[in-house]
């Protein structure tokens, strides 16, 4: 039985989340490196004691499990967002999933929580990457430029919407006729999206096959039908490699940034209406929120 125990000890200790493990009576029994990095609380501060009121928000100690009395704790699919306070005193925003822990008949016996620093979810979806430096150089300047247009939105600037496109082809290409090919058929789709941007709008590498461009259409209906012309543009891309000429489409996923919640869930939302124009079949337009797709004509 203590063999489990250390192997136990041993695989939570080894995890890059926080880990605590607590007693009914919100008494820590548990607590890993992990936790203590984000948090400034040893081990040693903790072990055998009630948690402290600056972390019981983050382990659920203040109520409802998962929502404190202060209303600090808001549920995403990912756990919940919560506040707690740091050691030194500042704010600690975290995504926590708590599990009631159980005995063999049933009964209760405490609670496990994982956590990480929410920051981890501020990063921007963006797609694959790989050791493309002009790629690389173009995500770096469109998400400076996505992040001073959602702080100017938050401050009652212009709204603006994403298109996230992505190219039918690429992935196939890339397999059949290398990347060389496949990094020549972008650059062409590339310079034919150019020809259809309105003023300030901007467009770049968002990943390995994908595309982003900052739109200023006002509304979903004139964000779709830009779309269609981006889309129809890149159809008009006479791509051809050693002879062979490659038929180009692309998918792509419409948001506008008052339906988000954030940066990176504006960019979640296009990345995810683009997912459902490509397993529809390629060659369509999704916008987000709702099933709005279409078939470029």
């Amino acid at each position: 039985m203590s063999d489990r125990a250390e192997l136990l000890e041993a695989t939570l200790e080894s995890l890059p989340e926080g880990a605590a493990l607590l007693g009914n009576n919100c008494e820590i029994v548990f607590w890993n490196q992990a936790a203590q990095a984000i948090t400034g609380y040893a081990a040693q501060d903790l072990i055998g004691r009630t948690a402290p009121e600056t972390l019981q928000p983050l382990l659920g100690c203040c109520g409802l499990p998962g929502f404190c009395a202060d209303g600090s704790s808001q549920q995403t699919g990912r756990g919940f967002l919560v506040h707690a306070q740091h050691k030194l005193g500042h704010d600690v925003s975290a995504m926590a999933r708590r599990l009631t822990l159980r005995d063999g008949l049933g009964g209760r016996i405490g609670r496990a929580v994982l956590f990480h620093p929410a920051e981890c979810l501020d990063a921007l979806p963006h797609g694959e990457t790989g050791e493309n430096q002009e790629m690389e150089a173009s995500l770096e300047d469109l998400k400076e430029r996505l992040e001073q247009l959602f702080e100017d939105f938050t401050h009652g600037g212009p709204a603006f919407g994403v298109l996230w496109i992505s190219v039918d082809q690429a992935h196939d290409l890339r397999k059949t006729h290398g990347a060389g090919a496949c990094e020549a058929m972008l650059k062409k789709v590339e310079r034919a999206l150019a020809h259809g941007l309105r003023p300030m709008e901007y467009l770049g590498r968002w990943g390995e096959d994908d595309f982003l461009v900052i739109s200023h259409e006002r509304t979903a209906a004139m964000l779709a039908r830009h779309a269609q012309v981006l889309a129809g543009l890149a159809r008009t891309a006479d791509f051809r490699w050693w002879g062979d000429r490659v038929s180009l489409t692309v998918s792509i996923g419409a948001t506008q940034v008052e339906n988000a919640a954030s940066l990176a869930d504006l960019l979640e939302k296009a990345r995810t209406s683009m997912f459902s124009s490509y397993h529809a079949g390629g060659n369509q337009i999704t916008a987000a929120p709702g099933v709005q797709t279409c078939s470029p004509s």
